[in-house]
């Protein structure tokens, strides 16, 4: 059946100030244990920042193409609070902490209900084709900066 709602990519959204990206964990996530593999929480979290940023009306595929430039994780920080499990629904909270001329800090926190399994705090600086900082699009910086003030 063409077109049904299952066909659609699953994307987060913005709840005022922050972006929620729900996850499903399942066998490949986790280690011999059922528990969450530690280097899988980054590739959660950087699905969600990259969820975010669609959800702040940014395009990081046309940016890409249209002129090289494109953010890249500069620095993560991240506690590993309690273990995940096999089958578990988390949330990933993501809200921007700081926007800065070339980076933007975000504050990322894994949620499985009430409970907070991993806590996150990570900078992307945006960079040209050659890999040098650049400064982000004006447009870009405003609509970050809205979202961080949402109440």
């Amino acid at each position: 059946m063409m077109g049904a709602e299952f066909d659609i990519p699953y994307q987060g959204g913005l709840v005022g100030p922050e972006h929620h990206y729900a996850v499903h964990i399942y066998f490949e996530d986790t280690d011999a244990f059922g528990v969450i593999y530690y280097a899988n929480y980054l590739k959660f979290l950087d699905r969600a920042r990259s969820d975010m940023i669609r959800a702040a009306g940014v395009d990081q595929a046309a940016e890409l193409h249209a002129t090289g430039s494109a953010y890249v994780v500069a620095e993560v920080n991240i506690r590993y609070l309690a273990s995940g499990r096999l089958g578990d629904d988390i949330l990933i909270v993501s809200t921007i902490e700081a926007v800065r001329g070339v980076s933007i800090l975000i504050h990322q926190r894994v949620m499985r209900g009430e409970e907070q399994l991993a806590d996150a705090r990570v900078t992307a600086a945006f960079l040209d084709r050659n890999g040098r900082l650049q400064r982000q699009p004006r447009e870009w910086v405003e609509r970050f900066k809205a979202i961080a003030e949402r109440t």
